[in-house]
């Protein structure tokens, strides 16, 4: 296993109307992420937040390229970005103990914090297809260039590690500084990864070896 400690490029936040960041995706062109009553679109130029959506958002965030999803207590919800409208809702796998959620080919990822899991199911019925073990708890939850990444944030510890999506063995551990926590996780599709930082209110950007 290749480890080496995390390289922050830039930090966004506090936001004065989001006191916590708990999922985060990437739409290509805005940050969104769920901060417990919405969803907020950064812009991560500018580092300012240029609009919301009134949802419940307890966990995490995901984008499929056209919708955003986002883990709510103990269920997904299928949310159109441009009206806010809440298009379909699919039962979480974890019954509320969801923590990450990504989307890749074609079906959801799903953290799962205290169950130290992620399993992949079906963005139409919720049906759980395959499960990965973790070996440490399970905040967010990114695909990219066919690796899967996860967060860990266990007391004052905290690392974005990169897992084999058959066996689950960590294959790759980036160390985040002391009291600097993943909540929520997501790749740009290209060096960076957006990483929440819970009630530290942040998101930071990570380089991506």
């Amino acid at each position: 296993m290749k480890k080496s400690a995390a390289t922050i490029l830039r930090e966004y936040g506090p936001f004065p109307e989001a006191d916590r960041v708990n999922g985060v995706t990437f739409d290509g062109r805005h940050v969104w992420f769920a901060s417990g009553d919405r969803l907020n679109a950064l812009d991560p130029d500018s580092g300012e937040v240029v609009r919301f959506i009134e949802v419940a958002s307890h966990a995490g965030t995901a984008f499929d390229g056209e919708f955003l999803y986002q883990i709510a207590e103990a269920v997904i919800h299928k949310v159109d970005p441009k009206t806010g409208r809440i298009l379909t809702t699919i039962p979480a796998p974890g019954n509320g103990g969801d923590s990450g959620l990504a989307w890749a080919e074609g079906t959801l990822w799903v953290g799962q914090h205290r169950g130290r899991k992620i399993h992949q199911i079906d963005p139409e019925t919720g049906k759980i297809l395959r499960t990965i073990e973790s070996n440490r708890v399970v905040t967010g939850v990114t695909w990219v260039d066919g690796q899967l990444w996860h967060g860990t944030w266990e007391g004052d510890e905290s690392d974005v590690r990169r897992v084999d999506p058959e066996t689950g063995e960590v294959l790759e551990r980036l160390d985040m500084p002391e009291g600097f926590g993943v909540s929520g996780l997501e790749s740009d599709g290209a060096d960076r990864f957006f990483c929440g930082g819970g009630g530290s209110g942040k998101i930071r950007a990570v380089r991506r070896p």
